[in-house]
């Protein structure tokens, strides 16, 4: 949405507003609605990618607005997924080379994880007003869970992943 666009539709709607207070006699907070107004127009061109000098932008591993499947993690990455849909299949990892860390933030949506149920591997979510839902059976509401699988151990090569799950859901499966 342009600058252009916002104040075109902007005055189109004071007009309006106007309109319907002086004919119909029908009192409307014109000055509340247009701050709100406002501050919707700031808060769109930040999810959008610009605002003024600042430039925000979503990686490759970033999932806005939409849904992605991701496989096969990298060592030491993030995964983000806002207001979309993640799902990740983590059943063919190569753990030869050592452990492999990973962490996924899901806010404002959710994300689905696959586990191999013979891997090691262990999972720290921390949920706000969330769910995140283990193999297991636990649940993560607000607070924190973890999960290890039966192969798990401190002294061999596995994979970890931190969630981070605010007002989303999360489910983690094993295959």
């Amino acid at each position: 949405m342009g600058a252009g666009v916002f104040w075109g539709v902007l005055l189109i709607i004071i007009g309006l507003t106007l309109i319907i207070r002086f004919v119909f006699n029908v009192n409307f907070p014109v000055f509340k609605v247009l701050f709100a107004l406002f501050f919707i127009y700031i808060g769109i061109r930040i999810l959008f990618g610009s605002f003024g000098i600042f430039r925000f932008e979503t990686s490759t591993n970033d999932v806005l607005f939409n849904e992605k499947a991701f496989y096969k993690p990298e060592h030491n990455k993030e995964y983000n997924v806002v207001f979309g849909k993640g799902v990740f299949d983590f059943t063919d990892i190569d753990l030869s080379q050592g452990n492999v860390n990973v962490k996924i933030g899901t806010v404002f949506g959710a994300s689905e994880i696959t586990i191999d149920g013979s891997m090691p591997v262990r999972i720290e979510a921390d949920a706000v007003f969330s769910g995140a839902v283990m193999p297991d059976g636990n649940t993560a509401v607000f607070g924190s869970s973890s999960y290890e699988t039966e192969s798990f151990s401190r002294d061999t090569n596995y994979l970890k992943i931190k969630l981070d799950v605010v007002f989303a859901g999360v489910e983690v499966k094993r295959e």
